[in-house]
Parts: C-alpha cells; sequence; structure tokens
C-alpha cells in the first residue's frame, strides 16, 4: 500500500501548492459552503469576495445589506438564488442568536460539541462541520469528501464499501490513521490535494487514469491505460 506522505507529494508535483479558502474562522467559512452550488471553485471565490466588498462578512452586516446586492450575488453563485439569499440571511440570525455574533467562540469548544454547533447552519452536515474545523485548525485528524476518499480507496488506503459510505469512510481513517499531519496547514493541503485530484483526473465515472501522477501506485481494477 502506498503511503499518504508518498501519495502527497506526487501530487504537490502534479499541481503545485492547493490554495486555501480565502475564508477565516467558522462564520466566514460557513458562508464560503453556501456562496455556490455546482459552480467551480473560481465562481465561489468571486462570490465570497463580492460580498466582502460590497456587504461585508459579519451577521450584522448582512442582515441589514440590500437585498438587491445580496440577490445579484446569489445569482452569480447558481440556480435558485432566492434560496441562497435565504440561507445566507438565516446563517447570520443564527450566528446573531445564537453565538452572540460570534460564532469564533465554537472553537473552544469540545471538538463534538463544535460540530454539533455547526450543524445547526443550512447545508453544514457531518462532513462540512469537520471540513470547517479542519480550516480553522480545530480538527483531530485529516476529514475526506467524496473525492478525496475515492482517491485514496483506490491506491489501496483502506476499503471501498459499495453499499456503505460510513464503513468505507472509517476504513481510509484508519488506514492513513498513522500518517494524518500534525500541522493544521498540512491537512487542510493534504484535503485540497486530494480533493483537487479526484475531482479532475480520479474521477468517478471515466477517470484519466493517463494524466495521473499516482498511477503506478493504483490498483483500480477499471483504471484505464
Amino acid at each position: 500500500m502506498a503511503t499518504l506522505k508518498e501519495i502527497l507529494s506526487l501530487l504537490r508535483r502534479q499541481y503545485g501548492p492547493p490554495v486555501l479558502p480565502p475564508a477565516k474562522g467558522p462564520f466566514e467559512l460557513v458562508l464560503w459552503e453556501n456562496a455556490c452550488y455546482l459552480l467551480p471553485d473560481t465562481r465561489r471565490r468571486e462570490v465570497f469576495e463580492g460580498l466582502r466588498k460590497q456587504v461585508g462578512l459579519t451577521p450584522q452586516a448582512i442582515l441589514t445589506a440590500d437585498r438587491d446586492v445580496l440577490l445579484f450575488w446569489a445569482t452569480r453563485g447558481g440556480m435558485r438564488p432566492e434560496v441562497r439569499v435565504f440561507r445566507w440571511l438565516e446563517i447570520a440570525r443564527i450566528c446573531r442568536d445564537q453565538f452572540g455574533g460570534d460564532l469564533n467562540s465554537i472553537l473552544s469548544q469540545t471538538y463534538a460539541e463544535a460540530k454539533r454547533a455547526l450543524k445547526q447552519f443550512p447545508n453544514i452536515g457531518d462532513p462540512g462541520a469537520e471540513k470547517i474545523l479542519m480550516f480553522c485548525g480545530a480538527a483531530p485528524g485529516l476529514p475526506l469528501e467524496s473525492n478525496g476518499l475515492r482517491v485514496l480507496t483506490r491506491v489501496g488506503c483502506g476499503r471501498e464499501h459499495v453499499k456503505n459510505y460510513g464503513r468505507t469512510y472509517k476504513s481510509v481513517q484508519d488506514a492513513i490513521a498513522s500518517e494524518i499531519p500534525r500541522n493544521p496547514k498540512k491537512s487542510a493541503e493534504a484535503h485540497l490535494l486530494l480533493r483537487q485530484h479526484g475531482k479532475e483526473v480520479c474521477r468517478n465515472n471515466a477517470p484519466l487514469c493517463h494524466d495521473c501522477s499516482i498511477s503506478a501506485l493504483c490498483s483500480y481494477p477499471a483504471k484505464t491505460r
């Protein structure tokens, strides 16, 4: 089985250093997760920075913002912009009413408590909460989303259980537990590199194995030549 360090080294050589999200702190990261739907990260960044410049990234700024300005940037974020505006306002309301306007307070809580707090917000489940806490330097491991998980199972880190995503996730986490970077920034970079490789090359259907820097490590039965 390939080591996580070996995999990440090859991916870093293929893609270069990953670009971290511009969002800082849990509140901004919740907004970042809700900025777009089914659009590239470049558009997500555009919407997020547009909100920063024209509205402000605080609960009070969002709640008092001109609704037409919010709708403009929500439209840049993809389909159903009115729902996106509602979610941004709901995020701001929850932060104001439940956390006194300062979501950074959850970072002093236990990991389980911080996850539960984040799951009160729209579109934030366990994976999203774990990712947000990772970017805040408060996650004990290496949270993965589906793309990164797929990459690791295909190179033999853990075992895929087709009908049970939870078992697959645990299998991979157990396999890499001793290799997870201790530095929070390194964990975030690992997450992003695995995600990028899964989205661009190691795709669920028709993977581009001829463009894969870790193909020699891969035991995926259906890989192409």
